[in-house]
């Protein structure tokens, strides 16, 4: 695919438009990013935004739900969407010529969705068999525990999609007030890649906008507590135990995060990381493990997880924690750092194949920088990164605070 031309501008009196222009693409895609999620539940539900997220789905005054999906797949189109702790996004794609249909069905759903009591009954089963399924799968429910041990009490540390608990007490009310709130604020993007101009995306949209847009808050943030970290152990009837360690970070506005990112590639993230040689493939602790960053605006985690036999429980730990502390203590190897570069730059050209792919890195770029680098110069400046930048971020992360763990196993 050829490379995109990004270019963004706020609209008057509404949110801000980004469009990466592909002149040889023969596919659209279009996004619109709501800048809230599960952290923005402060004093509400935990599932609150997920919910919002299912309902947008549900029909409109235009359109019933089983329209929204046959006007998207008669054209040959997807619909998804998806909620995460600091954003919410919707999402269409299809052939070029389909962006009209993309932009009058988004916007009707995310600005103009009905909320019908029905509608909201059946899909309160829907997302509880959703969370029953995971909290069944101890691989996906590990991650609501890693993170309620590192984040609790925040929203941060509350799972996305809520407990059957807490969705019992959404109303629609509550379902009203938050997408009121948040699907109509000034600092939302909207996202285009196509063979389109900037120009001729904003002529789409303008017309399907809301008549007011609104200033809204940054969400609290977050602030670590006193005392050591948690540890959340889950009994159940299971003969694998699944173990998460996690350890805070600065968030997405650091410099050091392009050290932390190529750090977690060396440790974790493929074949020829630490981790997966020494456990996996020398001593045959493990089946899986992996690890990842992940950034906030003020704050970020750096995980750990495996799936483990029980009685390896102790020698796994006591593996991790050594490659820790000599990347702490002699930074990486001879040729790790340029390995993970490879596979970084290699990562970031397979994923930009996409159309798709596009409008995320300008909707996301915009959301969350308040402007777009070029992939080009994102990966120019993990060229950049030292092996003295990454003994240094591995020191600051892992060298001054125990991890936050999480099990989930016999006990």
């Amino acid at each position: 695919m050829s490379s995109a031309n990004y270019a963004w501008r706020q609209l008057p009196g509404g949110p801000r438009l980004a469009v990466a222009t592909l002149a040889d693409s023969e596919c659209a895609a279009l996004s619109i990013y709501v800048p809230a999620g599960s952290r923005d539940e402060v004093g509400l539900p935990s599932g609150l935004a997920h919910f919002v997220e299912h309902m947008v789905f549900k029909g409109t005054a235009r359109r019933s739900a089983r329209e929204l999906s046959f006007e998207i797949e008669n054209g040959g189109g997807q619909l998804n969407a998806g909620t995460t702790e600091d954003h919410t996004v919707y999402e269409g794609r299809g052939e070029a010529g389909l962006l009209p249909v993309l932009a009058d069905v988004l916007t009707d759903m995310v600005w103009h969705a009905a909320f019908a009591h029905p509608e909201i009954v059946l899909e309160r089963e829907v997302i509880g068999e959703e969370i029953t399924m995971y909290r069944e799968s101890p691989s996906d429910h590990i991650a609501d525990l890693i993170s309620g041990a590192l984040w609790a009490p925040h929203p941060l540390g509350h799972p996305i999609s809520g407990t059957l608990g807490s969705i019992a007490r959404i109303t629609r009310k509550k379902l009203l007030d938050f997408r009121d709130r948040h699907h109509f604020r000034e600092d939302m993007v909207i996202a285009a890649a196509g063979p389109f101009t900037l120009e001729q995306v904003q002529a789409l949209i303008e017309p399907r906008l809301p008549g007011t847009f609104q200033r809204v808050d940054r969400a609290a943030a977050f602030v670590r507590r006193e005392g050591p970290p948690l540890r959340v152990v889950e009994t159940r009837e299971t003969e694998q135990l699944q173990l998460s360690l996690a350890w805070h970070t600065p968030g997405r506005q650091d410099p050091i995060r392009h050290a932390l990112r190529l750090l977690s590639l060396m440790l974790g993230e493929s074949a020829s990381s630490r981790l997966f040689l020494e456990l996996r493939e020398e001593r045959g602790l493990c089946y899986q493990i992996a690890s990842d960053v992940t950034f906030f605006h003020e704050t970020g985690a750096f995980e750990i997880s495996a799936g483990l036999d029980p009685d390896a429980r102790e020698q796994a730990i006591a593996c991790i924690m050594r490659e820790m502390n000599d990347i702490v203590a002699n930074g990486p190897r001879p040729g790790e750092l340029d390995r993970a570069k490879r596979l970084a730059i290699a990562q970031s050209k397979l994923a930009f194949e996409s159309t798709a792919a596009h409008a995320a890195w300008a909707g996301e770029g915009l959301l969350d920088f308040d402007g777009i680098p070029t992939p080009a110069q994102w990966r120019e400046q993990l060229v950049t990164v030292t092996d003295e930048a990454v003994q240094h971020a591995a020191a600051r992360v892992f060298g001054g605070q125990e991890p936050a763990m999480a099990e989930i196993g016999m006990g």
